[in-house]
């Protein structure tokens, strides 16, 4: 059974939350102790340990935020699961390393979604580095995509699409932004697109059944589509695949 520190400001969202965990069964869970504010918590966390911190970002004083840093550079870290009213800091939240975030009302599906990566982690498991994942805000969370899991990247409209074998995601920023942050990663092969280094599978010419040209088209591992290469980019897809060599 995860043994539990709730940490909210509102005894009645700490005592929604013991309820919801009450009838959690896959995994069972208990509420073991419980903290209005950061200082409290902290207090609680110097005498004992927990399987995992149920923690609000607005708190009074230090917020959950800053509590969560602190839990994050201890010696031996203990999970975050952030329980919030408000979504705008999800983000920051997967910052500090949380392994999830709930938005209130909570729902028991994702309470007990939250405690089985809880579980999954185990003692000894390691999550990939803030640097090493891209997070992406979908429904109700964030989610920490692994940038190896990354086929290509396209811009379109104000967003971009991050695709990866299984599925794509809608993300807002700039293939600019992630060429920069991940020159070894990410070849940018079209003014609107970057294709991951690992998983490039060929270059070829294209053309329409009339024979009509239509340029140069890469195919990548794991995806059916195809991306366009303008000539701009030709000369560096074509040194990347003889570097990969």
């Amino acid at each position: 059974m995860l043994q539990i520190l709730v940490v909210d400001d509102e005894p009645l969202a700490r005592s929604r939350l013991r309820t919801l965990l009450g009838d959690c069964r896959e995994p069972a869970a208990a509420v073991v102790a419980e903290a209005g504010d950061a200082v409290q918590a902290m207090e609680l966390l110097h005498r004992q340990r927990f399987d995992v911190v149920l923690l609000d970002v607005r708190l009074p004083g230090a917020d959950g935020l800053t509590l969560a840093r602190l839990l994050r550079d201890r010696p031996q870290p203990q999970p975050v699961v952030f329980v919030s009213a408000h979504s705008d800091p999800a983000v920051q939240a997967f910052e500090v390393e949380a392994v999830d975030y709930l938005t209130k009302p909570v729902r028991l599906a994702r309470l007990q979604q939250a405690l089985q990566k809880v579980q999954r982690l185990g003692p000894a498991s390691v999550q990939p580095s803030e640097s090493e994942v891209l997070l992406i805000p979908h429904r109700d969370q964030v989610v920490r995509l692994p940038l190896s899991e990354v086929v290509y990247v396209k811009a379109e409209w104000k967003y971009l699409t991050v695709r990866t074998a299984d599925r794509s995601y809608l993300l807002e920023g700039s293939l600019a932004d992630l060429q920069v942050r991940y020159p070894e990663r990410f070849l940018r092969v079209h003014r609107n697109a970057l294709a991951a280094v690992c998983a490039l599978r060929a270059l070829a010419r294209a053309s329409t059944r009339s024979g009509q040209d239509e340029g140069w088209q890469l195919a990548l591992d794991g995806v059916p589509e195809t991306l366009a290469v303008s000539r701009r980019q030709l000369a560096s897809v074509r040194t990347a695949f003889k570097t990969r060599r």
